[in-house]
């Protein structure tokens, strides 16, 4: 792992935690504020717990770098977007379908994460590719 790696990993989990605060403490806060209590913790246990979803947040955003870096084609931004989409459809649908399921949540809180995370996993991917890029090759003039 270079200096590349670690300001990517910066970079994405930074943007992702900004993204995560608008969706989650602004958008979706009346949603939960509902919930609270009922099917989600009370605000002071669940603020209590917080820490752990930071920690899960810095392991997940570690490996989604890690291993964009191991099938890293250098392709550009496709190449990104279409990581984000792979890896956010392998981890929105059955978080999102397993928690309807498995909790008595509303269907739009529902669909709300599985698009934002779709959403979420895409400009990581993205950003990836950005930190990434492709190097341009050598010109004859350059190497003569």
């Amino acid at each position: 792992m270079n200096k590349t790696f670690w300001v990517a990993f910066v970079v994405v989990y930074v943007v992702l935690q900004v993204i995560g605060f608008l969706v989650h403490a602004v958008w979706l806060d009346d949603t939960y504020a509902a919930l609270h209590g009922t099917v989600f913790r009370s605000e002071e246990e669940f603020s209590g717990m917080m820490w752990m979803m930071f920690v899960s947040s810095i392991v997940l955003v570690f490996l989604f770098c890690y291993i964009f870096t191991r099938g890293y084609e250098g392709r550009g931004i496709g190449e990104g977007i279409r990581y984000g989409l792979l890896l956010g459809v392998f981890f929105s649908v059955p978080m999102s379908l397993d928690a309807y399921v498995a909790y008595p949540l509303p269907l739009d809180l529902v669909i709300t994460w599985f698009v934002t995370g779709l959403v979420n996993f895409v400009i990581g991917g993205i950003l990836l590719s950005l930190i990434y890029k492709p190097t341009a090759p050598a010109t004859a003039a350059a190497t003569a």
